[in-house]
């Protein structure tokens, strides 16, 4: 596809852009409702037919619009809804007749909540990517999940694209109604935890920071077929996530081979970090795994987590025993104050070790990268 220079993004000049008219052969190829999914031949200008196809099932329209002619239909400006398309990451189109009314529609809905006062249009740029980035990855991971993994074996004597035009069609309405479910419930438990902070915390907030990574990963990366690698990434993916989500964490981010969560408290992300140890420590087919975590003031932008405390958890993590936490010294003292563990083990008696979830051994103090001397404890149960 044309490239539009720097100064036009990805919209044309206004004073060249076509007006729709007439059909065109792209909407006459997706709209033929009645044709069978041509699998093997290419449509003038390189697409495949049923890429067509798909695509409008999928949107569910045909394509209609240069960026222009959206632009102008939704009654936004070239620039801003250049840059709506690209936080969304999109790849600049030139003049393409490729865009939908759903596309419009998106166009205006967003410069509505600019034009109310309800997002500042920076924010509203903020919306559009973070929405994008978390939508790719979820898009990828099931066309991966469904696409690859149901249509194969095909049908006899058909094709796998052919077959995925009415798995496609079937699945497509129930995932669309999960997704909302899925959003809606994630809304309200972000929103119960926004109300029930202070003002100050709303942004910059006070949490337990918590990285587990798979130890010699880099080796195994070596060794092991990729499908191999692919199963181990994804187990130990899905038992974090479980873990996490089970004992009130919330999982950021996935790396391959490390994750990383938070927790409102110390105590649930000490809950947390042991129970990953336990449960991986107990599977004979993964390799052993350190937890790093940290407790302070934590920066939150679109969903991830940034700041020392985070870059201290991660610290921590690089210099933990195999199967072992580490926790800094704000994560131990609070988790002392909160009756969790004892800051002294000398100063615990017979009578009150039991009411004790943790133990916390100081080791050696050291220079961490970037971060001075710090100095970590050991995290561990109490027998």
């Amino acid at each position: 596809m044309d490239q539009a220079q720097p100064d036009e993004p990805f919209l044309p000049d206004p004073g060249t852009a076509p007006e729709p008219h007439g059909a065109d052969p792209a909407d006459e190829q997706a709209g033929d409702e009645g044709a069978e999914p041509d699998s093997g031949t290419v449509a003038e200008g390189g697409e495949h037919p049923l890429a067509l196809r798909l695509e409008q099932l999928i949107l569910g329209a045909p394509r209609r619009y240069t960026p222009f002619q959206a632009a102008r239909t939704a009654g936004v400006s070239m620039d801003l809804a250049s840059r709506f398309w690209r936080a969304m990451g999109f790849a600049d189109i030139g003049q393409a007749k490729a865009l939908t009314e759903a596309d419009v529609l998106a166009l205006r809905r967003l410069a509505g909540l600019v034009e109310a006062g309800l997002l500042s249009e920076s924010m509203a740029i903020q919306v559009a990517r973070s929405t994008g980035q978390t939508t790719a990855r979820l898009a990828d991971w099931q066309t991966d999940s469904f696409l690859e993994g149901l249509t194969e074996p095909p049908e006899p004597g058909m094709t796998r694209a052919e077959v995925a035009y009415p798995l496609v069609e079937l699945l497509l309405p129930e995932l669309e109604e999960f997704l909302i479910y899925v959003w809606r419930r994630q809304v309200a438990a972000a929103t119960s935890r926004v109300v029930q902070s202070d003002d100050e915390e709303a942004v910059d907030r006070r949490l337990a920071v918590g990285f587990a990574d798979l130890v010699g990963f880099t080796r195994l990366t070596r060794r092991l077929e990729e499908e191999e690698l692919g199963e181990l990434v994804e187990a130990f993916e899905t038992t974090a996530a479980d873990q996490v989500a089970a004992y009130g964490g919330r999982l950021i981010k996935t790396l391959g081979d490390e994750v990383l969560f938070v927790a409102d408290d110390p105590g649930t992300a000490a809950e947390i970090g042991m129970r990953l140890i336990e449960t991986m420590t107990g599977d004979e087919t993964m390799p052993a795994l350190r937890v790093g975590m940290a407790f302070g003031t934590v920066t939150t932008r679109m969903g991830d987590v940034f700041g020392t405390t985070v870059n201290l958890a991660s610290r921590l993590t690089s210099i933990a025993p195999r199967d072992a936490v580490l926790v800094d010294g704000d994560f131990a003292e609070a988790l002392g104050e909160a009756g969790e563990a004892p800051i002294s083990e000398a100063e615990v008696d017979a009578d009150s070790a039991e009411k004790y979830r943790f133990a916390l051994q100081p080791m050696w103090r050291r220079p961490v990268r970037g971060l001075g001397v710090v100095e970590p404890w050991l995290l561990s149960r109490r027998d």
